[in-house]
């Protein structure tokens, strides 16, 4: 069966920089979900919204905005800005897990008020012509609340729905709940994307012959954590290049250039680069002392060389 492999958004680590790197080194991205949008009642883009998904920025890759909100102005606010730059779908955010989001209301902490998650899809559908697609949880609470939301979702021309199998309160602690996920292929004729620990090439061939009716996956934290996966799935391959850390070394000098010049001081450099090694650290042979080497470089001078050692080690 053909497959679409797409990346998962996540704040504050794929930006463009790092969907540009990524692309050019690794490859294996069928489309790339920008982070969301989040507007907060005014009705302005930040700049670094702006910057994520200018033209120019994403010029060789397939990209699509997200939104995250529970307001219908919002949303037809940034439908018309993302229209305006050329984009034809826009994704709307019921997954986020954090509280600060689901308190709010928004994000998981969404998925169980059916009323209005119909009455901003039936605004957004009467007042404007963007494909509307989402991203969500199984729910926050329990697992069947999505199954609430499905009719509301099939009285519009929504794309698809991607699901992360899990719901808010887990955030992203415990397994994903695949029998849920089941449940939902069972009770919907929504186009049905899967998203959640795809982490190498084992697991996505396991999550593949668990759902074989699905041909759209979503790879998040695994993308980050191993920026290979997806060209070693498309290439059906266990094992690694030969030339790994050369890759690696290429797709980190790439990423801390970029960050180097676009934020300042390295205080705020450091802390981006340490928060990348979080994941970066799972493909080597031992990731605890790796990571631990690089959270005991307090100067750029140490984490340079720190970094220079560890891909030396590979």
């Amino acid at each position: 069966m053909d497959y679409t492999l797409l990346s998962s958004p996540l704040q504050g680590f794929t930006d463009f920089r790092f969907r540009n790197a990524q692309n050019k080194i690794f490859g294996g991205i069928d489309t790339y979900y920008a982070p969301y949008i989040r507007l907060n009642g005014k009705l302005v883009i930040k700049s670094s919204y702006q910057r994520d998904l200018l033209p120019e920025n994403n010029n060789t890759l397939e990209v699509i905005p997200q939104i995250i909100t529970n307001d219908a102005d919002e949303f037809l606010f940034v439908s018309k800005y993302v229209q305006e730059l050329g984009y034809k779908e826009l994704n709307w955010n019921l997954g986020c897990p954090y509280p600060m989001v689901t308190k709010c209301g928004m994000g998981s902490g969404l998925i169980s008020n059916t009323e209005k998650i119909n009455q901003i899809l039936h605004k957004v559908h009467n007042e404007s012509d963007i494909i509307v697609s989402m991203k969500m949880r199984l729910g926050y609470d329990t697992t069947e609340e999505i199954l609430d939301v499905f009719p509301i979702l099939e009285k519009y021309p929504i794309k698809n729905v991607a699901i992360h199998a899990r719901i808010g309160k887990q955030l992203y602690k415990g397994g994903v709940h695949l029998d849920a996920f089941q449940a939902c292929v069972d009770n919907t004729k929504l186009k049905l994307y899967y998203n959640g620990d795809i982490t190498s090439v084992a697991k996505f061939k396991e999550m593949q012959a668990r759902f074989p009716t699905i041909d759209h996956w979503m790879i998040g934290r695994g993308l980050i954590a191993d920026p290979f996966l997806p060209s070693m799935i498309k290439n059906d391959s266990f094992e690694y290049p030969k030339n790994k850390m050369e890759l690696f070394s290429e797709f980190h000098d790439t990423l801390y250039e970029g960050y180097s010049e676009s934020l300042s001081g390295s205080t705020h450099i450091l802390l981006k680069m340490h928060h990348l090694w979080e994941y970066f650290s799972v493909i080597f042979s031992n990731p605890h002392k790796v990571h631990k080497k690089i959270k005991k470089a307090k100067s750029i001078r140490n984490y340079e060389q720190a970094v220079a050692e560890i891909v030396k080690a590979g």
